[in-house]
């Protein structure tokens, strides 16, 4: 069973990092026809472009909240054998 308890505290610098990643994200996603024709295979790739934008922006939105630590503790107790 999954037993730590986790202090959830917000951070201003988590949260502009988290925006400026949203907002990259925003702009792939917005942007992601020139964006494909330029710098990826053009018309074959406008929904893995979408899609990259699309997760980029989920990330932002994530580390904006500052709940990238506890996923990235959950991830690491299930590896590690759940050390304290």
């Amino acid at each position: 069973m999954y037993n730590i308890v986790m202090d959830w505290n917000f951070s201003f610098g988590w949260f502009f990092l988290g925006l400026l990643i949203l907002i990259a994200g925003t702009l792939v996603t917005v942007f992601y026809q020139p964006i494909s024709d330029n710098m990826a295979s053009g018309v074959s790739s406008y929904e893995r472009v979408k899609l990259f934008g699309i997760i980029t922006a989920v990330v932002g939105l994530t580390v904006m909240a500052n709940l990238h630590t506890l996923i990235l503790s959950f991830f690491v107790s299930i590896v590690f054998g759940g050390m304290h």
